[in-house]
Protein backbone atom coordinates (compact mmCIF):
# COMPACT_ATOMS: atom_id res chain seq x y z
CA UNK A 1 0.00 0.00 0.00
CA UNK A 2 1.76 3.37 0.73
CA UNK A 3 4.94 3.92 1.91
CA UNK A 4 4.26 4.78 5.68
CA UNK A 5 0.47 4.84 7.02
CA UNK A 6 -0.57 7.93 8.97
CA UNK A 7 -0.56 7.91 12.46
CA UNK A 8 -4.34 8.15 12.10
CA UNK A 9 -4.67 5.39 10.23
CA UNK A 10 -2.59 3.29 11.86
CA UNK A 11 -4.48 4.32 15.67
CA UNK A 12 -7.77 3.25 13.77
CA UNK A 13 -5.70 -0.11 12.86
CA UNK A 14 -4.84 -0.50 15.76
CA UNK A 15 -8.01 0.65 17.31
CA UNK A 16 -10.27 -1.82 15.28
CA UNK A 17 -8.65 -5.10 16.63
CA UNK A 18 -8.31 -4.11 20.35
CA UNK A 19 -11.38 -1.97 21.69
CA UNK A 20 -12.98 -4.95 21.37
CA UNK A 21 -10.69 -6.85 23.32
CA UNK A 22 -11.21 -4.25 26.57
CA UNK A 23 -7.70 -2.62 25.23
CA UNK A 24 -7.38 1.09 24.58
CA UNK A 25 -5.27 2.61 22.58
CA UNK A 26 -3.12 5.85 23.40
CA UNK A 27 -0.98 6.71 21.34
CA UNK A 28 0.82 5.16 17.79
CA UNK A 29 4.30 6.22 16.77
CA UNK A 30 6.07 5.32 13.91
CA UNK A 31 9.99 5.16 14.55
CA UNK A 32 12.43 4.83 11.71
CA UNK A 33 15.76 4.81 13.25
CA UNK A 34 17.63 3.81 9.93
CA UNK A 35 16.76 0.51 9.51
CA UNK A 36 13.12 -0.98 9.78
CA UNK A 37 10.09 0.95 10.83
CA UNK A 38 8.94 0.62 13.46
CA UNK A 39 5.12 0.99 14.74
CA UNK A 40 5.02 1.30 18.69
CA UNK A 41 1.48 1.04 19.98
CA UNK A 42 0.88 2.02 23.47
CA UNK A 43 -2.29 0.65 25.25
CA UNK A 44 -4.19 0.66 28.59
CA UNK A 45 -6.90 -1.46 29.54
CA UNK A 46 -10.16 -0.13 29.70
CA UNK A 47 -10.71 -1.48 32.97
CA UNK A 48 -7.94 0.84 34.62
CA UNK A 49 -6.12 -2.11 35.69
CA UNK A 50 -2.40 -2.39 35.47
CA UNK A 51 -1.69 -3.84 31.49
CA UNK A 52 0.25 -7.21 32.09
CA UNK A 53 2.62 -8.89 29.77
CA UNK A 54 -0.11 -11.29 28.93
CA UNK A 55 -1.96 -8.20 27.92
CA UNK A 56 0.65 -6.91 25.78
CA UNK A 57 0.87 -10.63 24.00
CA UNK A 58 -2.56 -10.52 23.53
CA UNK A 59 -3.00 -7.28 22.19
CA UNK A 60 0.37 -7.74 19.93
CA UNK A 61 -1.57 -10.90 18.33
CA UNK A 62 -4.75 -9.73 17.43
CA UNK A 63 -3.07 -6.41 16.07
CA UNK A 64 -0.73 -7.87 13.94
CA UNK A 65 -3.86 -9.95 12.08
CA UNK A 66 -5.19 -6.67 11.52
CA UNK A 67 -2.16 -4.81 10.50
CA UNK A 68 -1.14 -7.93 7.79
CA UNK A 69 -4.95 -7.97 6.96
CA UNK A 70 -5.13 -3.96 5.99
CA UNK A 71 -0.96 -3.76 5.01
CA UNK A 72 -0.73 -0.23 5.90
CA UNK A 73 2.91 -0.14 5.49
CA UNK A 74 5.00 -0.70 2.73
CA UNK A 75 8.04 -3.01 2.96
CA UNK A 76 9.01 -4.80 6.25
CA UNK A 77 8.56 -3.11 9.61
CA UNK A 78 8.22 -3.87 13.34
CA UNK A 79 5.06 -3.77 15.90
CA UNK A 80 5.91 -3.18 19.19
CA UNK A 81 3.32 -2.89 22.21
CA UNK A 82 3.98 -1.04 25.39
CA UNK A 83 2.40 -0.45 28.36
CA UNK A 84 1.66 3.72 28.94
CA UNK A 85 4.77 3.69 31.49
CA UNK A 86 5.65 7.04 33.07
CA UNK A 87 5.39 9.56 30.60
CA UNK A 88 1.42 8.09 29.95
CA UNK A 89 -0.64 10.05 27.36
CA UNK A 90 -3.62 11.84 28.50
CA UNK A 91 -6.05 12.05 26.00
CA UNK A 92 -9.35 11.76 27.58
CA UNK A 93 -10.78 13.65 30.61
CA UNK A 94 -10.82 10.30 32.28
CA UNK A 95 -7.15 10.23 31.87
CA UNK A 96 -6.64 13.33 33.65
CA UNK A 97 -9.72 12.29 36.55
CA UNK A 98 -7.34 9.19 37.49
CA UNK A 99 -4.61 11.60 37.83
CA UNK A 100 -5.25 14.28 39.48
CA UNK A 101 -2.54 16.02 41.70
CA UNK A 102 -0.11 14.52 39.38
CA UNK A 103 1.94 17.11 37.54
CA UNK A 104 1.27 17.46 33.57
CA UNK A 105 3.73 18.35 30.68
CA UNK A 106 0.95 20.54 28.24
CA UNK A 107 1.62 21.44 24.63
CA UNK A 108 -0.77 22.90 22.55
CA UNK A 109 -4.19 25.91 22.85
CA UNK A 110 -1.29 28.53 23.10
CA UNK A 111 0.02 26.90 25.98
CA UNK A 112 3.01 25.00 26.97
CA UNK A 113 3.65 24.08 30.67
CA UNK A 114 4.23 21.37 33.34
CA UNK A 115 1.64 21.62 36.08
CA UNK A 116 -0.26 19.79 38.73
CA UNK A 117 -3.44 18.66 37.20
CA UNK A 118 -6.43 20.15 40.09
CA UNK A 119 -9.94 19.73 38.60
CA UNK A 120 -11.91 17.98 35.88
CA UNK A 121 -15.12 19.01 34.99
CA UNK A 122 -16.53 17.13 32.39
CA UNK A 123 -14.66 17.73 29.23
CA UNK A 124 -12.61 20.69 31.00
CA UNK A 125 -9.02 20.14 33.01
CA UNK A 126 -7.91 22.91 35.32
CA UNK A 127 -4.01 23.04 35.93
CA UNK A 128 -2.56 24.76 38.53
CA UNK A 129 0.51 26.84 36.72
CA UNK A 130 2.53 28.89 39.20
CA UNK A 131 -0.60 29.74 41.44
CA UNK A 132 -2.66 30.55 38.11
CA UNK A 133 -5.52 28.01 37.38
CA UNK A 134 -5.77 27.55 33.50
CA UNK A 135 -8.64 24.95 31.96
CA UNK A 136 -8.44 23.53 28.55
CA UNK A 137 -10.64 21.15 27.27
CA UNK A 138 -9.37 17.06 26.97
CA UNK A 139 -8.22 16.67 23.57
CA UNK A 140 -7.66 19.80 22.57
CA UNK A 141 -4.22 19.74 23.53
CA UNK A 142 -0.96 17.31 24.32
CA UNK A 143 -0.41 16.29 27.18
CA UNK A 144 1.60 13.54 28.89
CA UNK A 145 2.13 12.84 32.91
CA UNK A 146 5.46 14.53 34.24
CA UNK A 147 5.51 12.42 37.66
CA UNK A 148 4.84 8.74 37.92
CA UNK A 149 2.21 8.07 40.62
CA UNK A 150 3.10 6.37 43.48
CA UNK A 151 0.63 3.42 43.15
CA UNK A 152 -1.48 2.14 40.05
CA UNK A 153 -4.47 4.72 39.47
Amino acid sequence: MNNNGSNNQLEQIAQTALTPMGFEVLEVQVQNLGGQPIVLVRIDRLDEQPVTVDDLTKASRAAEAEFDRVDPIAGEYRLEFESPGAKRPLTRARHFERMLGLKARVRGEGQAFTAPIVAVDGELVSFDVAGERITLRAGSFQANLAEFPDRHR
